[in-house]
């Protein structure tokens, strides 16, 4: 099992591991901060012992990195872990600004559901099931989750069960949510943000998130 270090510490961007295993152009690493793509949350960029990691996938409970052919790697090999921070920083800070905005969303909405979320590096983007547009709704929403993140308040990220690597984010005295991804600290690092709404289709609403400042970077 790949020990994820970018649980322990996500604001981490590079790492001393050794590979696991080697299947071809596809290895595994004994502990990584290279994040996999879940729960709409991108993969990281990066490379490992140098080489670009062409795709990052999770397997049960490893992650595999595919890597060129002929990278020359073995099982044992020490390696050097690299991820393009700035890159995950606003990965982090739009994954957080749509779980606020989702939130919100669920308790200004009865019976609203998700069917759809994307986070990237420049938008991130959630999709309902909703019978009317959101529109004269989302400045209201928007305010409301400025205010949230405003606040500055701590972000609690931990296990609700280790062994099959169930995780959740709370915001105490607000909310908890189970998710995998990789949090921030605290609501603050988010910065200002701006919602736009999109029409994907009849009974469908997509919100989109933006950040409106670059502040890329806090390392821990």
């Amino acid at each position: 099992m790949t020990h994820k270090t970018f649980w322990d510490n996500p604001y981490q961007s590079e790492l001393a591991s050794r590979v696991a295993t080697v299947d071809g152009n596809r290895i595994t690493l004994r502990e990584t901060i290279f994040y996999a793509e879940s729960g709409g949350q991108e993969s990281d960029r990066g490379s490992i012992g140098g080489l670009p990691v062409l795709q990052a996938e999770k397997q049960g409970h490893d992650i595999v990195y595919t890597l060129a052919d002929g990278h020359g790697l073995q099982p044992g090999d020490a390696v050097n872990v690299h991820i393009d921070w700035p890159r995950r920083y606003r990965l982090m800070r739009l994954h957080f600004a749509a779980e606020l905005t989702l939130e919100t969303i669920y308790r200004d909405f009865d019976g609203v559901e998700k069917i759809g979320a994307h986070i990237g590096e420049h938008k991130a983007r959630i999709d309902f099931a909703l019978p009317q547009p959101i529109t004269p709704h989302l400045a209201a929403i928007g305010a409301k989750v400025q205010t949230l993140i405003d606040a500055d308040s701590p972000i609690i990220s931990a296990f609700s069960d280790a062994a099959n690597e169930r995780r959740y984010w709370e915001v105490p005295g607000y909310c908890r949510v189970p998710c995998g991804g990789t949090h921030l600290q605290h609501t603050g690092e988010v910065g200002r943000i701006a919602l736009k709404r999109k029409n994907v289709g009849k009974g469908k609403e997509r919100v989109e998130i933006l950040l409106l400042d670059d502040n890329t970077t806090q390392e821990a």
